[in-house]
């Protein structure tokens, strides 16, 4: 193969994912030709209603996925955080590449914190799981929501229609934006998205040529944390309409697994921990599912 062609969404963002991508590709492959095809997508397009209310996530993937079917595109670039648990056949993630800071970043240009903000201060996040966590520490707050690409957010900011806004570190500081922040919101007080600070590559798992590129990228450390956080939200069949939140790190040979589930009407967050080898995420995220299940989750997941 002389030419790859890496199919991605046009916001900065995600340019700059897989521009990464494609540099480490260039340098694992001295010789290889690595070509990004920019596409619009559905959740890119509409902007006026939450991701909950048009579909989800996995609308930030499909468009990418008809391409390569259709044979324009031989693998896309994603924030994993915006993979579906379960992807449709043929495709696979051949690369998980090492995980950014997974926190979430706290922006204002008036307070210097969370607990600083004026009650009744307008906080803008369009995240289910943001505005749960938001609700239970300060349930005095307006939320509201806020979508748009990473430099559309933080211009609303400016402009004066929030007094603070959360936003992802590691999508700030990718794009040089990391003076913003000024908080981080971390575990174990806060926890973030199954997988947020991760960049995954998707292809056609049945195209060996293609799959194998990609083998020096992946972090296989990086793939073993976001299985877990992954296999929890598997197990609870969380998606964009349930505020859901994980984080796995490794302590020595083993994981520890930190998982949430939370209710925007009410800020209830029900947590549940545990630890086990790291050979089996999967594993251990189905324990940390059940015993979010068993701890009054299930309740909120039905709604």
């Amino acid at each position: 193969m002389d030419t790859l062609r890496i199919a991605t969404r046009k916001s900065p963002l995600a340019l700059w994912q897989s521009e990464h991508v494609a540099e480490r590709l260039r340098q694992a492959h001295p010789g290889l030709n690595v070509v990004l095809v920019p596409m619009s997508t559905r959740g890119d397009e509409v902007l006026d209603r939450s991701l909950a209310a048009i579909g989800g996530k996995g609308l930030f993937l499909k468009e990418l996925e008809l391409a390569m079917l259709r044979g324009e595109a031989d693998c896309a670039v994603h924030s994993l955080k915006d993979v579906p648990m379960e992807l449709d056949a043929p495709f696979a993630l051949p690369a998980m590449l090492l995980r950014h800071d997974p926190a979430d970043g706290f922006i204002s240009n008036l307070y210097a914190s969370l607990d600083a903000l004026p009650i009744g201060a307008r906080v803008g996040t369009s995240s289910l799981r943001r505005q749960a966590q938001l609700r239970a520490l300060r349930p005095d707050l307006q939320l509201l929501d806020l979508r748009g690409n990473v430099n559309t957010r933080l211009a609303k900011l400016d402009n004066g229609g929030y007094d603070a806004i959360v936003l992802a570190v590691a999508g700030l500081e990718r794009l040089g934006l990391g003076e913003r922040i000024v908080a981080r919101l971390r575990a174990p007080e806060w926890l973030p998205a199954p997988a947020q600070g991760a960049v995954a590559v998707e292809c056609d798992g049945s195209n060996a040529q293609v799959m194998a590129l990609f083998a020096a990228l992946d972090h296989a450390p990086t793939r073993t944390c976001v299985e877990a956080e992954r296999a929890m939200n598997r197990a609870l069949h969380g998606s964009c309409h349930v505020p859901v939140a994980g984080f796995a790190q490794w302590e020595g040979e083993d994981l520890f697994l930190q998982g949430l589930v939370g209710s925007v009407a009410d800020g209830r967050l029900v947590r549940a921990e545990a630890r086990g080898p790291g050979r089996d995420p999967e594993g251990l995220g189905q324990a940390v599912a059940r015993a979010l299940l068993d701890g009054g989750a299930a309740e909120m997941l039905a709604v």
